[in-house]
């Protein structure tokens, strides 16, 4: 449901000038959240110490009007200054559970279309202290020509730190340095960066074994406690030693299960072990338990390297490698060289002839290779010679060289690869030498060197390969050198001839290369045909979508642009508005060779002719749409965020108001605004205040003004601002204003607390006291809290007010104190009133403390008042004079009594110039609680009275 109620007042505008209150955008960097450093003013740019864990909060504070668009960016600690990809669009940036490497420089860009952006920083330095490691290094060395050796042991201290950490090294309590032992010296390695220290033992002592502690500390910064590591040292300690039960290269058959025993020879403390594999993690099923590696049923594919290291912190990681190749053959290929020293590259009678056959193995070495004619094994000769480890051949390459070719050496020649006495299957290449055995060539088909395909199809490209035997085809990019295949691979092999692509895209277009392999055919120069791909896709227009604005009975024009297509033409253009087809508009001049954009004409725009307009362009692939909407609306009001001090609270009936101030987006594109609509809701209600604002002419910069009055303590409030002009009602602006206290107002007389803004009005907890203060209202109370003690509301009386109080349950004990402390104030005056109330009720009830804390010469805390014992369930108010000698700070101090029924709660929070009201308790002050047979305070209603202001200012 809906309330409606329209006033009408005439206005009187200023004049504007230039741009009126539009300005750039200003911005200024706050920290919050968990900061190590904490001054009193939190407003600046210096570095952010954080601890590593927490939570970064950085708000990026602007002003300007429009209103700036905020952007987060990062750069490393070092001296680029180049911008991260990833940003934040927002004015909270905010980091759970920051870690060291996101330490660096944050900028913060705000903009808003006008004059230049403004960018601040801050860096942030993020602070953390890891475990430290300790190992230790012995040396023996002779002294006086072999007569005695001495022995020295080094222990090395290495932890990663922000800041630079801080050592101690301790022999069992006792702290260690230079001067109290000759014994020792302690030293920083170069080049460590504070992140060493090694504790030299010089011509060890029977009482230099003992145990030893480093300790590292960052001086406690953002509370992160010191670290230390303990080794003990005896007259055996030793380096770990190892060695392997199998030799360090192992070869097995497939199938076989691998056992591996890593055994320990040496080492005090008793070292650990740890298998490892490279490349890669232990293959699947693989076990390693303590020394013993264990892999059951071993394939190919777990051949590698392992490693067996042994570490004990003493001397250097032991480490042994075994080397497991597991016996396998693929890819057998063959080659077919004719005479290399004539250059020919063809078979010929009288010429040397070479065929070469080669397996991938593993071991590769240990493959023998086995020749055959016609099937009978190949008789060496003066002209049949067979060769090995060919040079220009990859290695283990077996070849069979026919000198001074014969008519009847032609056959057929088998290649057999083995493995001798291994339970490997062997492989076998055939090639057949004959007066049809020629070269290749390669072409391509007729009609195929272009392709052309629509964009999400398949294609397929193809050369064709003649020749005895036929090799496989090659394929890769000519156009682009640096591209790979769609598969990924900068060569891929068919043994067709033919490259399939799958779903082709627009990068995919250009040409491509096809060429004969060297292998399964003859071993010269390379074949090579080239294949265009064009991939045809649909076009891209601009604008996808425009928002056209005029005046009525103005003119309006419509362009529908080609950006890119394939083919970039286009073919047809059609208009629609609204749905229904408009007659084509006027050809393009014939002189145009390729039409690259369509218009539209609209000579006035009216309230028949706004609406949408869509163009579709196709280009015979596809179609894409130009969306116009036009319309003679007025643009969005834009809020101003800038203004001063835009609440004003009224303490005694818990009401605001608030100055709402606004300028009109681009007034002059349409025609002129002539009033307002107002609405105004409160968040999670449904009713909503609405008002009629009249206005003259509004002109560009002009600031209108509207106050909202008997808005409710602490609620928030959604405003919608609609214009109006002769076309109708225009596009709608929204924001949420929210109740603010505050927060060290220069004004002491306007500075009340209510307690009702999560900021408590600068308030901050005490850091040296027992426990804190709690704010909470009738609606966050806990259901389940102490009866017969605290209040049930705050001073009116109303659920939704809020207040402070210091809960006494448990773990809480007799004495503790909680203390609040207000912000910093310069005193201007002799005499200040420190106005409040108070509610102390329960039978556990302690004390309520006042305290002055004076500025001058540090910090000196003095009392200015206190109330002890039960009050009863009624809220009172107390005035306490004080007169600071200097720039000070009220701290309110809680003090637990006996026992858990002793809440105590604050509400009200005043601070004034000049002496207190002679009467120290108001009557028409206080407030008695629901249950204690009086009557509470009225509640305020809620737009009893809306009084309306409607100024239009120039700044």
């Amino acid at each position: 449901m809906e309330v409606t109620c329209l006033l009408l007042l005439a206005l009187i505008p200023f004049h504007c000038r230039a741009q009126g209150v539009y300005a750039p955008a200003q911005a200024q960097i706050v920290h919050a959240g968990q900061a190590c450093v904490v001054k009193e003013d939190n407003i600046s740019e210096r570095v952010y110490t954080i601890r590593e864990g927490d939570t970064l909060v950085l708000q990026c504070l602007v002003t300007g009007h429009p209103r700036p668009q905020v952007r987060w960016t990062k750069t490393a600690g070092s001296a680029s200054d180049k911008f991260q990809e990833t940003s934040v669009f927002n004015e909270t940036l905010r980091i759970e559970r920051i870690a060291r490497t996101q330490g660096g420089r944050y900028y913060c860009k705000a903009e808003n279309g006008v004059g230049v952006p403004a960018i601040k920083s801050i860096r942030v330095d993020v602070q953390y202290l890891d475990e430290p490691v300790l190992t230790v290094h012995q040396t023996v060395s002779d002294v006086r020509g072999n007569f005695y050796q001495e022995k020295t042991v080094f222990l090395r201290c290495t932890v990663n730190s922000n800041p630079p950490a801080r050592f101690i090294w301790k022999r069992g309590s006792d702290t260690l340095s230079h001067s109290q032992d000759n014994g020792v010296d302690i030293y920083e390695p170069l080049y460590t960066q504070g992140e060493t220290k090694v504790l030299k033992l010089k011509n060890l002592r029977p009482q230099d074994y003992a145990s030893y502690t480093c300790q590292v500390s960052v001086r406690n910064v953002c509370g992160i406690p010191d670290k230390a590591v303990t080794f003990r040292l005896t007259n055996t300690t030793a380096p770990p030693a190892l060695k392997l039960s199998v030799n360090e290269t192992l070869v097995v058959n497939p199938g076989e299960n691998v056992t591996v025993q890593c055994l320990l020879t040496g080492g005090d403390p008793l070292p650990q072990l740890q298998w490892s594999h490279g490349p890669g993690p232990l293959p699947l099923g693989a076990l390693a338990q303590g020394g013993t590696l264990s892999i059951p049923s071993v394939q190919a594919r777990d051949s590698g390297y392992y490693n067996c290291t042994a570490t004990n912190n003493v001397g250097n990681p032991a480490k042994k490698t075994v080397n497991l190749l597991v016996r396998s053959m693929k890819n057998a290929t063959f080659q077919i060289t004719p005479d290399v020293i004539k250059e020919s590259e063809n078979i010929q009678l009288g010429q040397d002839l070479k065929l070469s056959c080669h397996v991938d193995a593993v071991p590769q070495e240990k493959v023998t290779y086995q020749w055959f004619k016609n099937g009978k094994p190949a008789r060496m000769s003066k002209r049949l010679l067979v060769t090995r480890n060919d040079p220009e051949l990859p290695a283990v390459t077996s070849s069979l060289e026919l000198i001074d070719l014969h008519f009847s050496d032609y056959g057929t020649y088998l290649c057999v690869a083995s493995f001798p006495g291994a339970p490997v299957p062997d492989l076998s290449v055939e090639v057949n030498i004959s007066s049809e055995t020629v070269p290749p060539t390669i072409s391509v088909p007729k009609g195929r060197a272009v392709v052309t395909v629509r964009e999400g199809s398949p294609a397929e490209l193809q050369c064709e390969v003649r020749g005895k035997p036929r090799p496989p085809v090659l394929w890769s990019r000519v156009d682009k050198e640096a591209a790979l295949l769609p598969s990924g691979l900068p060569l891929e092999e068919t043994s067709d001839g033919k490259l399939r692509l799958e779903r082709v895209s627009r990068d995919m277009s250009g040409t491509y290369r096809c060429q004969t392999a060297r292998y399964n055919g003859f071993n010269v120069r390379p074949r090579e045909a080239q294949v265009q791909l064009n991939v045809q896709f649909p076009p891209e227009v601009e604008p996808g979508s425009q928002d056209v604005r005029q005046a009525l009975g103005r003119p309006v024009l419509l362009r529908c642009s080609l950006l890119r297509g394939s083919p970039q033409r286009i073919a047809s253009a059609v208009w629609r508005f609204k749905g229904q087809l408009l007659p084509p508009p006027p050809a393009i001049p014939i002189a145009a060779e390729a039409p690259d954009h369509s218009e539209l004409r609209l000579d006035a725009v009216t309230r028949d002719s706004s609406g949408s307009y869509e163009c579709s362009v196709s280009n015979d692939v596809g179609s894409a749409v130009c969306l116009f909407q036009v319309s003679a609306k007025a643009y969005s009001p834009e809020f101003y965020f800038d203004t001063p001090n835009p609440t004003r609270s009224h303490k005694l009936s818990k009401n605001y108001s608030y100055v709402l101030q606004w300028t009109q987006r681009e007034p002059d594109a349409v025609d002129p605004v002539l009033n307002y609509r107002l609405s105004v809701r409160q968040l999670n209600q449904h009713n909503a205040m609405v008002k009629a604002i009249p206005v003259r002419r509004v002109e560009k910069g002009q600031l209108l003004e509207y106050i909202l009055t008997d808005l409710r303590v602490p609620h928030s409030y959604e405003v919608r601002l609609t214009p109006y002009t002769t076309f109708g009602a225009g596009d709608m602006a929204s924001r949420i204003i929210h109740y603010t206290e505050p927060i060290n107002s220069p004004n002491l007389s306007d500075n009340t607390c209510h307690f009702e803004d999560e900021k408590i009005c600068g308030y901050t907890q005490d850091l040296t006291d027992n426990f804190d203060w709690t704010r909470q209202n009738a609606l966050t109370q806990n259901p389940k809290r102490s009866p017969n003690t605290g209040p049930p509301t705050d001073i009116s009386g109303t659920p939704e007010g809020y207040y402070m109080f210091i809960e006494t349950s448990r773990p809480r004990e007799l004495g503790d104190r909680a203390r609040l402390v207000s912000p910093l104030y310069n005193a201007s005056a002799k005499f200040y009133c420190v106005s409040f109330f108070y509610h102390m009720y329960g039978k556990h009830i302690g004390s309520l403390n006042l305290l002055v804390r004076s500025r001058n010469k540090g910090a000196l805390d003095t009392h200015a008042w206190s109330l002890s014992g039960n009050k009863g369930n009624v809220w009172q108010q107390a005035h306490v004079p004080i007169n600071p000698s200097g720039p000070f700070q009220i701290i309110f101090e809680g003090v637990r009594g006996s026992g858990y029924l002793g809440d105590i709660a604050i509400d009200d929070v005043t601070l004034k110039k000049g002496e207190c009201p002679r009467k120290q308790m108001d009557p028409n002050k206080v407030v008695v609680m629901p249950g204690s047979g009086a009557p509470c305070q009225p509640r305020p209603q809620l737009w009893g009275s809306m009084a309306i202001f409607l100024l239009v200012w120039q700044r």
